[in-house]
């Protein structure tokens, strides 16, 4: 029987207004407070980074996910393949900056000779954003998608409504059935790999579902000096709105030169379940799953295409901060407007006992709506 994947949350501890969050603490931080779920599809890195220990459960993944990524501490954590995904919040709602990106997500791209093409080893994850709309500080409101450069760039090659089924089968090969007919497995690949590839802690029949992106993988064998190797294959760059798909600097040897340009994340590319655009103030959660079904074909030793997270941060923090707090005095203001004891009138002057639901009045010299 498949089962369906299975969301694993933990609590925090939040100040909410109106679905802007604000932890109560001396100094806001740009980076990863913690993570929210880990379910990683079956992959080479699954189990070892971070590692599964004999008895853990989720909550002692997603804490060890949490002790990797938080706070900058730029450690990896692999996603597997396809759908395998991540959940991160920080410590405070992130603003919706107009014309610019908001999120910038790190993650292990790297770069190839630029003379023959954008990429190397670039395993794009797709990325979803969430508001906290009902204030329980868990990330079970309405997901939205970031609509990335395939959206546009790949008109026809893009699959939505995609979802893969992974089956356990212990030290071998792990088999996956799709919804389009296709078969195929998560191969083990080479020594370097020895562990069980299938998440330990989780149940067979993981059952993953969202967007699939094209297969960015191009055979690069007969343009290289191939004493090396006989075969030379790279993950080609997509242009914009994806996780672990350009280099985190715009310099390798200047670890402050981040590529927001091209690792950035604008909240204003989200889109809804019929790919239509979203406005979104604030978001308080932050999804990345792996949007690759993909393997090299040869030599078997580099395994199934595995987003990997090694953090993430608020671009522009004193903008959201400043965004919370005058939403937190709008919301002051509203309720002191609100306030019985003040007499009411509506737009003509006129003094009004009993407020209606939907209407515009008028308290202490400022207009309110009475909700």
């Amino acid at each position: 029987m498949k089962q369906r994947i299975i969301i694993f949350s933990v609590l925090m501890v939040t100040l909410t207004i109106q679905a802007q969050r604000m932890d109560n603490v001396t100094t806001h931080s740009p980076y990863i407070k913690a993570v929210d779920e880990y379910v990683p599809a079956p992959g080479q890195f699954v189990n070892d980074v971070p590692e599964y220990e004999e008895g853990d459960d989720a909550s002692a993944m997603v804490r060890k996910c949490t002790e990797s990524l938080a706070n900058n501490e730029r450690h990896l954590v692999a996603l597997g393949g396809w759908g395998g995904y991540i959940t991160f919040h920080f410590d405070h709602s992130i603003a919706n900056v107009k014309g610019e990106r908001d999120i910038y997500i790190m993650g292990n791209a790297y770069q190839e000779n630029r003379n023959l093409v954008l990429g190397g080893m670039n395993e794009a994850g797709i990325v979803m954003v969430s508001k906290d709309v009902n204030g329980n500080g868990l990330p079970d409101d309405p997901w939205y998608e970031i609509s990335g450069s395939c959206d546009v760039d790949s008109v026809g090659k893009v699959i939505y409504d995609y979802e893969v089924t992974y089956r356990k089968n212990p030290m071998g090969d792990i088999p996956w059935t799709d919804n389009h007919g296709n078969t195929g497995t998560i191969d083990r690949v080479n020594a370097w790999h020895p562990q069980e590839y299938y998440p330990l802690w989780l149940p067979d029949g993981l059952t993953f579902r969202g967007t699939r992106l094209p297969d960015n993988m191009l055979d690069l064998s007969t343009r290289v000096d191939q004493s090396y190797s006989a075969y030379y294959y790279v993950l080609v760059g997509f242009r914009y709105g994806y996780a672990d798909n350009m280099p985190n600097f715009t310099d390798p040897a200047d670890a402050t030169s981040y590529n927001y340009e091209q690792c950035g994340i604008d909240i204003g590319w989200a889109v809804d379940e019929k790919r239509q655009p979203v406005s979104l103030d604030f978001v308080d959660f932050v999804r990345v799953y792996t949007g690759l079904n993909q393997k090299c074909p040869q030599p078997n030793w580099w395994g199934e295409t595995s987003t990997e997270i090694q953090g993430a941060s608020d671009i522009h923090l004193e903008a959201s901060l400043e965004s919370i707090r005058q939403a937190i005095a709008g919301i002051s203001e509203q309720r002191s407007a609100e306030n019985t004891d003040v007499p009411c009138y509506n737009l003509q002057g006129q003094l009004v006992s009993q407020p209606k639901r939907g209407s515009l009045y008028i308290r202490n010299g400022k207009k309110f709506f009475k909700q």
